[in-house]
């Protein structure tokens, strides 16, 4: 799932093509520390994350104590999370309430492609700091019953690298950006989050506050806002200064899990903004990855499990891809854009090889809780 300065930009520039709120059916809660037959496994979590924090919670609430082994980065200054990643996150952690208090946004503007006008669409989404939204995950954590005893971790779950040996990362794109902060010239646009499509990139506005947001632009540098930006320049005043270039190009390492571990969310593979897909993305996967750990303890033979988890995960990435590439030949054209278009094809070409090579899925959830196709009733 991605890690930028701004996640879940969810369909920016077009109406969803698909909900990212999947339900989850209610079912009843399986504690598997209360059954004699069951072994539970000692399990580590590596990160400090939202994969890590909802793999966490959902371990804990089946009974589980998992170890967490928190790491450190720098934090990122604005997340924006799209109805679809608020559902599964209140669903993850029963927390109907969760972020209701951070800034909203209720409009979308977009100008994307050569000579196109601005478009304006409903939208609906919260905008935090990566530091407040795992503070409120960790607070709902703590608040939940004690974790008994674990003993040695037999299981870990990489929700940060670095990884075990062996793993390779495959990178589709050549494509950075900058993040800057922004003072708005009218509150009246802190409403809306703005996007916009340039010859070489394109730029995204971001409002956190009244008057205050963050702008990144991907491809082009900063300075491209007040030299040939027809939307977004005149909607800021003042921009501050940048925080670093980094990489927002799709990547995913291969293989994604292994005996005794999994990598889950940024640690296994990261997302394009353009498609906004990166927050809720990593729920599911720490959904998934903590069905994995609970079907290994009831006696599921751990490969194929695994096995279903990368080609699961190498599924969700190729959809992302196609994404991020349809709104890629709509954006612009010329050499940078050819370019990007070029080397996603070349990720959709091994994606496919990928997931030829892991076969068909053999697992399905119901609620929470994973299930085998071939032992499930006809």
């Amino acid at each position: 799932m991605a890690v930028y300065p701004f996640a879940s930009v969810l369909s920016i520039v077009l109406p969803p093509r698909w909900d990212v709120a999947r339900h989850h059916p209610s079912v009843k809660s399986f504690n598997y520390m209360e059954s004699a037959k069951i072994t539970v496994p000692g399990v580590r979590i590596r990160g400090n994350s939202v994969a890590a924090w909802c793999s966490m919670h959902l371990l804990a609430k089946a009974g589980f104590a998992p170890e967490m082994e928190r790491t450190s980065r720098p934090r990122l200054p604005a997340i924006m999370l799209s109805e679809g990643a608020l559902w599964l996150i209140r669903d993850v952690f029963d927390g109907p309430d969760l972020f209701r208090s951070s800034h909203r946004i209720t409009k979308r503007v977009v100008q994307w492609g050569r000579g196109a006008e601005p478009m304006v669409f409903d939208h609906a989404a919260n905008v935090v700091s990566e530091r407040d939204l795992l503070s409120e995950l960790e607070q709902v954590q703590e608040a939940g019953p004690a974790p008994g005893p674990q003993s040695a971790a037999s299981f870990t779950i990489f929700a940060s690298r670095p990884l075990p040996d062996g793993p390779i990362e495959h990178c589709f794109g050549s494509r950075t950006a900058f993040a800057a902060p922004v003072r708005l010239k009218d509150w009246r646009d802190s409403a809306s989050c703005w996007i916009e499509s340039l010859e070489d990139g394109w730029l995204f506005l971001i409002p956190n506050a009244a008057e205050s947001g963050w702008l990144l632009s991907v491809g082009c540098s900063p300075q491209a806002l007040g030299e040939r930006s027809r939307l977004i320049g005149e909607r800021i005043a003042s921009l501050g200064e940048t925080a670093g270039e980094f990489s927002t190009s799709p990547r995913i390492v291969s293989p994604i899990c292994g005996a005794g571990w999994l990598a889950c969310g940024t640690a296994g593979m990261a997302f394009d903004p353009i498609c906004g897909d990166g927050t809720a993305h990593a729920v599911r996967e720490a959904i998934l990855a903590a069905a994995v750990v609970k079907a290994i303890s009831v006696g599921e033979d751990e490969a194929p499990l695994l096995r279903h988890y990368e080609a699961r995960l190498v599924a969700g990435f190729q959809r992302h891809l196609m994404t991020s590439t349809d709104f890629y030949r709509l954006g612009n054209s010329g050499p940078w854009w050819d370019h990007e278009l070029a080397l996603a094809g070349r990720g959709l070409e091994w994606c496919a090889s990928r997931a030829n090579h892991l076969g068909p899925f053999r697992y399905r959830l119901s609620g929470f809780e994973l299930l085998s196709i071939d032992k499930s009733p006809a």
